[in-house]
């Protein structure tokens, strides 16, 4: 049977949509809540994060325990997550239960926010941070954003930091849910086996008594300059390398040709990187990723080897990128996007995958785009796209970060 599309937009401005499959065997819905690090204040940055985490606490309905219990007992595969533009609370379930999901997510989404499981959560979040600048990546991720987006919030770390987050009061996120979590800036999307008028009063149950917040994004203009910084740290053994340069936004058809040249410059097999760094055991992982956000993106390079391998890595890993334009096969072209579609294809066909792309198109878009049509854009990506995409951004200016042992 057909799939079917809805879209329905509620007097409060929550908007609704629905991908509707009559074959499915289990139904999926996400809250998409269009805010996130970008849209913190520096003195609360990580407030997204810790609110995502206090969803989960409890209710004026429900406290904590109850309402994982309750998506235990219809068997829902549940969770969130938080980046620098969205956050995200989804469960997907079998149909009959899809009610009863919608219920628990919507009564969620209006946390009780007590200062005691404030308070408590607070050290699982300071624990979280800690937890995270053990890992030299992230620490070398974080670094890389800070340096790229030079102070504005998109350079902020989804985490906060520990100095952000201990000062951070209950009061402070209680303003910070009021001004950002309103119907009007989210989007409700579904996929699977549903039935979308059911869905849209069971809705209106659950979010009717919202109201508005007219919420807004600020676009604070980016200007990407050359630049570099050297970290070291004792406790770390290897060397650590991370660049990134523009690319398209979100909003850009070029995001498709952009994914295939980042395939083809930094998957973690059969890619340029691959062959000149990972293959012949000059670094130990190497890849090139493409993010799309929302009115701007940027490609991010990164590797890892011995230190002592340090500064030939990084000639290799740059001279790659700077010869990227010089010749393009299209046969490792054509076994990008073929890849891509497959990665596509498996994640649409079940309604959780589905959802998310979903509920990820329209808070960029606003629009709907069928499977078979995203698909159809990646299939068309031509050679010629890839050198136009290369003279348009040129895999520069760049902003190095590198991490490595202190040296003696």
């Amino acid at each position: 049977m057909a799939i079917d599309f809805h879209h329905k937009k509620m007097s409060n401005g929550l908007t609704v949509i629905a991908e509707c499959n009559p074959d499915a065997h289990t139904a999926a819905v996400g809250f998409f809540v269009k805010t996130g690090t970008r849209d913190e204040a520096a003195a609360v940055m990580g407030v997204s994060h810790y609110l995502e985490h206090m969803m989960f606490k409890g209710t004026e309905h429900r406290t904590g325990d109850e309402v994982n219990r309750q998506f235990d007992e219809i068997g829902a595969d549940y969770n969130a997550y938080t980046n620098h533009e969205t956050t995200v609370y989804h469960a997907q379930v079998l149909p009959e239960y899809l009610p009863r999901a919608v219920d628990l997510l919507g009564d969620m989404l209006r946390p009780a926010l007590r200062r005691e499981d404030f308070d408590t959560e607070k050290k699982v979040i300071l624990e979280e941070i800690g937890m995270y600048d053990d890992r030299p990546q992230w620490r070398l991720h974080d670094a890389l954003l800070e340096r790229y987006f030079r102070g504005l919030p998109l350079g902020y770390r989804v985490l906060g930091t520990t100095e952000s987050i201990e000062a951070l009061g209950v009061e402070q996120m209680r303003e910070y849910l009021q001004r950002r979590y309103g119907p009007d800036n989210m989007t409700v999307a579904a996929a699977g086996r549903l039935d979308f008028e059911k869905l849209v009063e069971e809705l209106a149950r659950a979010t009717g008594h919202w109201e508005p917040s007219g919420a807004v994004r600020e676009y604070a203009e980016l200007r990407p300059v050359d630049q570099q910084e050297t970290l070291e740290d004792e406790r770390v053994s290897r060397q650590y390398l991370a660049m990134m340069s523009p690319a398209p936004a979100a909003q850009d058809l070029r995001r498709y040709a952009a994914r295939v040249l980042a395939d083809v410059i930094g998957a973690d097999d059969g890619s340029r990187l691959y062959w000149a760094l990972v293959d012949p055991g000059l670094a130990d992982e190497a890849d090139f990723s493409y993010y799309p956000q929302d009115r701007t993106g940027g490609f991010i390079g990164y590797a890892s080897c011995d230190p002592q391998r340090a500064e030939h890595v990084e000639k290799v890993l740059l001279e790659t990128l700077d010869r990227m334009a010089d010749r393009i096969d299209p046969d490792e072209v054509e076994r990008a996007k073929n890849k891509i579609a497959t990665l596509a294809t498996l994640s649409g066909e079940r309604p959780g995958g589905r959802m998310r792309s979903l509920g990820g198109q329209w808070t960029y878009l606003g629009e709907y785009l069928p499977l078979e049509v995203e698909l159809g854009r990646i299939m068309a990506v031509t050679v010629d796209d890839l050198r136009s995409l290369l003279e348009a951004m040129p895999l520069r200016p760049r902003t190095i970060v590198r991490l490595g042992p202190a040296r003696r």
